[in-house]
């Protein structure tokens, strides 16, 4: 029936969404591990060059670091309208949900997208 499919629906994007979610749990884990090879590396003797570089990078990871708390709250705040959906009876806010889920989906990837080349830029300078 149109009900069971909507249920299935909604329950596929919960699911993506705990994906995302675990992603970017995972990438602030890994976050912390960059943070202190910065702070190890500051100690060291190094140029002004140097230093300005590792404080480049520090700001880049800051500037990460609150983009995926912003994406974990909005995937809260999506999370509760979603599971009011299996309690109400009406189904025209779908188009808004999905159109909710799809702009998210870009984040995530555009996020994903700034964080590889983020890595991938500080591996090539100290390496």
């Amino acid at each position: 029936s149109a009900m069971e499919k909507e249920i299935i629906y909604i329950s596929n994007l919960h699911f993506e969404e705990e994906v995302w979610r675990r992603q970017l749990y995972c990438w602030q884990d890994e976050l912390i591990f960059f943070y202190n090879r910065l702070s190890e590396m500051a100690t060291r003797w190094v140029s002004q060059e140097e230093l300005a570089k590792l404080e480049y990078f520090q700001n880049r990871f800051t500037r990460h670091e609150g983009v995926l708390e912003d994406l974990l709250e909005a995937i809260q705040v999506h999370e509760k309208i979603i599971s009011g959906q299996y309690t109400e009876e009406k189904t025209n806010s779908n188009n808004y949900l999905i159109s909710k889920h799809l702009d998210f989906r870009r984040k995530m990837e555009s996020q994903q997208k700034f964080y590889t080349d983020l890595k991938k830029e500080f591996f090539l300078y100290f390496t």
